[in-house]
């Protein structure tokens, strides 16, 4: 029988966690969802995610160095002591018969990792075309300069490296509701940024948009059953307005215009008249008959 293992989940941002917790569960569930399909094949060396920590959207990827970087406008999490429900992990049991299967059992608990780096949204530490994934859920929305943010990203990435960006959809029932006149203030909602004017800015720094995936058509509702209910409207949603949904994802290659190798060719050729031989010296024959005829002279 397996061992169960239990996961200690980090906690809802506070900003998201201010939707309330149905919104907040089923959009933390959506983006990991998406994240574990499309990044698990996203081959390279380097790949970094910067902010919330409640999204583990490099856990299905293989490359081998994969960090997480805490940004300048989220609180400094230090690493958590084991609560209640620790991690557990699990842990080959080795005996002395080197033929016998391995079994493994639950090891005790062990504290969860923290952020690996700490910056600045507007400057980061890597050199130019150092990295081959950059995961931004919910960063640009953060961040006091998107702009400055994202043309970091296009300096760090290598070409053809991959960029995903995850962002709430102003234009959506979720969206309408940091606009709401009684929850504007309560929420403290960070500037969101619509999905067209970021492709829009991916265009202009050379980014080619490769996916566009929207989810979250329920209304944002602080009820868990009424949530439920409402469920069927994300099948309608998906069908017939999903660029009404609450939350979007795009995943973007970074494209760099090249040289191209021209195959050998023999050079086009004008064509020149054909040289033809002129005499060096010329005699007038006129020319001398006629000084003769005044030279000569009659007798008198």
């Amino acid at each position: 029988m397996n061992p169960l293992i239990i996961e200690s989940q980090p906690p809802t941002p506070e900003w998201l966690a201010k939707w309330g917790q149905p919104v907040a569960s089923r959009l933390l569930a959506w983006e990991q969802a998406q994240t574990d399909a499309l990044l698990t094949d996203v081959f390279g060396y380097h790949a970094v995610q910067l902010g919330c920590p409640a999204l583990q959207a490099l856990r299905s990827n293989r490359m081998p160095h994969r960090w997480y970087a805490q940004l300048e406008f989220e609180s400094p999490s230090p690493t958590p002591a084991p609560g209640p429900n620790p991690v557990k992990v699990a842990v080959p049991v080795v005996t002395s018969d080197p033929l016998a299967p391995c079994t493994w059992v639950a090891d005790g608990p062990r504290q969860t990792e923290g952020p690996h780096v700490w910056l600045d949204s507007r400057a980061w530490p890597w050199q130019a075309d150092s990295l081959d994934l950059v995961v931004m859920p919910h960063t640009l929305e953060m961040s006091s300069d998107p702009h400055a943010c994202l043309r970091e990203v296009a300096r760090v990435l290598i070409p053809e490296g991959q960029l995903l960006i995850t962002g709430l959809n102003p234009y959506s029932l979720w969206g309408l509701k940091a606009w709401h006149p009684g929850q504007r203030e309560r929420l403290a909602s960070p500037s969101l940024i619509a999905y067209r004017r970021m492709r829009d800015w991916l265009r202009l720094l050379g980014f080619e948009v490769q996916v566009s995936r929207f989810g979250g058509w329920t209304p944002a509702l602080g009820s868990e059953r009424w949530m439920q209910r409402l469920q069927w409207l994300d099948g309608m949603g998906e069908r017939w307005w999903p660029i009404l949904g609450g939350v979007y994802l795009l995943m973007a290659t970074k494209r760099v215009p090249g040289g191209r190798l021209l195959a050998s060719r023999s050079w086009r050729t004008l064509r020149t008249a054909a040289p033809a031989t002129a005499p060096v010296a010329r005699t007038d024959t006129s020319n001398v008959s006629h000084l003769n005829q005044k030279e000569c002279f009659e007798p008198r």
